[in-house]
């Protein structure tokens, strides 16, 4: 989807995946922001199916410069010990064409190094450190990821693991939200509160939530995601880790709700 046109740049949310952690239906949520000609990328799945998204998406991993992970659960973390071979491997046969940074916290950053100490061979684990960093991020520090852009790392103060969201503010000043998977904190207000672009959790409808339970899970529903945006008064929302048991109708019914 096309978040805006910059002259004859573009600028660009591509979602890979929109769904929750046990979805058999999509892939878990996941997404490519580009700046002109420079791709982030934020979490990557539960696996290698991160490497065929990318390939639908037609984004090389060579545009891919940066990364940020929300957080250590495995819908969002294991994707990346993918990346990480991915991008050591062209590395290692000259094909890749920079360094590769990943923003996190210091959790996610012990869960990534400890899992490419086990499954990674020698010479793409020699990397890291090298031309692939793991860079840790304090709550509230700013980074930048791609150039003319800023991005801002806050706590969400999750109740289950810590996790990140971010604000990204581009250089014409629009402003991009990523709340993470869990609801809005009333505590991060400043770093959503005039934001262009929204992405929420919204597990499933409100008419559904007897069914699919959000609460017991510490998620939201579609519903509550659209009044937290009309509230803030953010005009663009963009819904993702959701349930997929009907995905031949889910759009039209997240819609109308």
């Amino acid at each position: 989807m096309k978040c805006n046109n910059v002259g004859e740049k573009m600028r660009e949310l591509i979602m890979l995946g929109v769904g929750s952690a046990m979805v058999t239906n999509t892939y878990n949520t996941c997404f490519l922001i580009k700046e002109n000609e420079e791709y982030m990328l934020v979490d990557a799945g539960g696996g290698n199916g991160i490497l065929k998204q990318l390939e639908s998406a037609k984004v090389p991993v060579t545009k891919i410069s940066s990364m940020f992970v929300t957080h250590g659960h495995i819908d969002h973390v294991l994707g990346v010990i993918w990346i990480i071979r991915k991008v050591a491997t062209m590395l290692n046969q000259e094909k890749y064409p920079h360094e590769f940074t990943i923003y996190c916290h210091n959790e996610v950053a012990e869960i990534l190094t400890t899992l490419a100490n086990m499954t990674l061979k020698k010479k793409n684990l020699e990397e890291i450190g090298k031309r692939i960093h793991i860079k840790v991020l304090a709550n509230g520090e700013t980074v930048t990821p791609m150039a003319n852009t800023k991005l801002t790392a806050f706590d969400i103060e999750s109740v289950k693991a810590k996790q990140y969201g971010f604000q990204l503010t581009f250089g014409d000043g629009e402003k991009l939200c990523c709340l993470g998977d869990e609801p809005y904190n009333p505590v991060n207000k400043a770093y959503v509160e005039g934001s262009t672009w929204l992405l929420s959790e919204a597990f499933c409808l409100y008419a559904d939530r007897d069914k699919f339970k959000p609460y017991e899970k510490n998620h939201s529903t579609v519903k509550e995601a659209c009044e937290l945006a009309e509230e803030l008064k953010i005009p663009n929302l963009v819904l993702y880790h959701t349930e997929d048991k009907d995905m031949a109708n889910r759009q039209g019914n997240y819609l109308k709700e």
